[in-house]
């Protein structure tokens, strides 16, 4: 079946977003790997070669949950990176506690392989707290606010 240059240029925006240092592809006729530079995180998934191209989209779609000691929902990072608060260097946070926020406002910025995604609130409220300090390195589904919602 093999891929076509858009999936495998697809595939490669996939793949320096993600976060994962390796991918291969293998099939009777055709086999690619993508290799990237940065520190290995290890993934193991079966899917379709069909499945594998998947367009990036503009802003990351935002894990929440629902705290069960209280009504705060908890935002969640989308991505492995480096979490910033602000668009840069003395530039103001695009949230602090205490802000009231609406979806579709930008939280903060998730800096993974040079690229920087900026991430969305999926729910209207009030942050209650910031889970994590400007430069920090952060895991996939890793708390970052707490919400308390509309």
């Amino acid at each position: 079946m093999g891929m076509d240059i858009k999936q495998i240029q697809d595939l490669i925006k996939f793949v320096s977003k993600s976060g994962v240092n390796e991918v291969a592809i293998e099939e009777k006729d055709f086999k690619i790997t993508i290799k990237t530079n940065q520190e290995p995180t290890y993934v193991t998934a079966s899917v379709p070669v069909a499945a594998a191209p998947v367009a990036p989209q503009p802003a990351a779609v935002v894990p929440v949950a629902v705290s069960e000691e209280s009504n705060f929902i908890t935002i969640k990072s989308p991505m492995i990176g480096t979490f910033y608060r602000s668009a840069g260097p003395g530039k103001p946070s695009f949230v602090n506690a205490g802000d009231e926020i609406n979806t579709g406002n930008v939280l903060c910025i998730i800096e993974a392989m040079k690229l920087f995604n900026e991430i969305e609130s999926e729910v209207s409220g009030k942050i209650v707290k910031i889970l994590v300090e400007d430069a920090q390195p952060v895991e996939f589904d890793q708390p970052l606010f707490l919400v308390d919602p509309r």
